[in-house]
C-alpha cells in the first residue's frame, strides 16, 4: 500500500477494533491488557486523526456510527487475515481440527465414502464435517473449506472447480414407471422429495416458466435421506449427476431431465496462505478427482 504511512497509529486502530469486538471499553481494555481510560483516549485520538465521529455518544451507552461500523468491519477482516497468515506461517494453528462445510447430500454421497483414504494418509489431522444446506463462508479461525455447488463465482473467496456436476431430475421406476417426460409440467402430478432448508423443486419449475401451479406434494427430509426416499419411490428428486451416477447405472433411479454442464462442486477457501492441514486436504481432493474410480 503506497500510503501506509498515512494510516492512524496501530495502537489506536487496535483499541477501536477491540471495542467494536467486545462492545465495552472495560472489556476492550482487558483484552489488550490496558486500562479502560487508555482505550477511551485511543479512540478519541483516532477520531481526531480521521476527522470523523466513529462513536455516537448521545445516548446512555456508546454506539458505533455508520462510519464507525464500516471501519470496524474492515479492521476485523484485516486483523483476521493477518492472524490467519501468521498462524499458517508459524504452524500455530496446525492442531485445530480441519473444518469442512458442504451439503448433507454431497457429504454422504461423495465425501464420506472417500474420506477414509485421507485419514489413512493423515492420521494426525482431525476433521469436522459441517453438513448443512446453508451457505457459510470460510473465514480465519472458522470454516477452513467449503465444498460448494454453483458456478464458482463467490466474491471475496478463492474457488477451484472440483467436479463438474449438472443438475438432474430423477425418480424411481416404481414411482414414474416408463414415463419419458418432454414437458416439466408432466411431473406436477407426482410427489417430490427435497432437502430440508431448500426449495429446489419450486425453483426448478419456476426456471422452466411454470408458476402458480402446485405440485402434488413435497416431502422435506435431511439431505442425507433425500436419495434414500427417491430410491424407494417416495418422490421425484433434484440432485447432481455425481450424486446419482451409480443409481442411474444400476437402474434404481431414472433420469428425467438434465441441466447444463457448466456448474459443479468447487473447493472454496478464504484468500491467503493455507494452513498445513487445509493444504493437505485440498491436495487430497485434487487427487481424488484426478484418479478414475473403478
Amino acid at each position: 500500500m503506497k500510503d501506509w504511512h498515512r494510516l492512524p497509529p496501530l495502537s489506536a486502530l487496535r483499541a477501536f477494533s477491540a471495542y467494536a469486538e467486545t462492545g465495552s471499553v472495560t472489556r476492550a481494555g482487558a483484552l489488550l491488557n490496558v486500562s479502560h481510560a487508555a482505550i477511551s483516549q485511543q479512540m478519541r485520538n483516532l477520531e481526531t486523526h480521521l476527522g470523523l465521529a466513529l462513536l455516537d455518544r448521545s445516548g446512555r451507552a456508546l454506539a458505533l456510527t455508520p462510519e464507525g461500523q464500516q471501519l470496524a468491519d474492515a479492521l476485523a477482516e484485516g486483523f483476521g487475515r493477518i492472524a490467519q497468515v501468521l498462524d499458517a506461517l508459524t504452524g500455530a494453528d496446525a492442531d485445530r481440527p480441519l473444518h469442512v462445510a458442504t451439503t448433507p447430500s454431497f457429504a454422504s454421497n461423495w465425501l464420506m465414502p472417500r474420506l477414509a483414504s485421507f485419514s489413512a494418509a493423515h492420521p494426525d489431522i482431525d476433521i469436522m464435517i459441517n453438513p448443512s444446506p446453508q451457505i457459510t463462508d470460510p473465514s480465519p479461525g472458522g470454516i477452513d473449506v467449503a465444498l460448494r455447488y454453483g458456478n464458482g463465482s463467490w466474491p471475496g473467496l478463492d474457488s477451484e472447480m472440483l467436479i463438474v456436476a449438472p443438475i438432474v431430475v430423477v425418480a424411481a421406476p416404481s414411482l414414474i414407471g416408463d414415463l419419458q417426460p418432454t414437458d416439466p409440467e408432466e411431473l406436477l402430478k407426482y410427489p417430490w422429495i427435497q432437502e430440508l432448508g431448500t426449495s429446489e423443486s419450486s425453483l426448478w419449475f419456476a426456471g422452466k416458466g411454470i408458476t402458480g401451479l402446485r405440485q402434488l406434494g413435497v416431502i422435506h427430509v435431511p439431505g442425507n435421506l433425500m436419495l434414500d426416499g427417491a430410491r424407494s419411490g417416495q418422490g421425484i428428486a433434484i440432485s447432481t449427476r455425481v450424486s446419482v451416477e451409480e443409481d442411474l447405472r444400476s437402474g434404481r433411479l431414472r433420469l428425467l431431465f438434465e441441466e447444463r454442464e457448466t456448474d459443479g462442486y468447487h473447493i472454496v477457501t478464504a484468500p491467503g496462505v493455507m494452513r498445513p492441514p487445509l493444504r493437505d486436504f485440498v491436495t487430497w481432493l485434487r487427487r481424488e478427482v484426478a484418479v478414475p474410480k473403478g
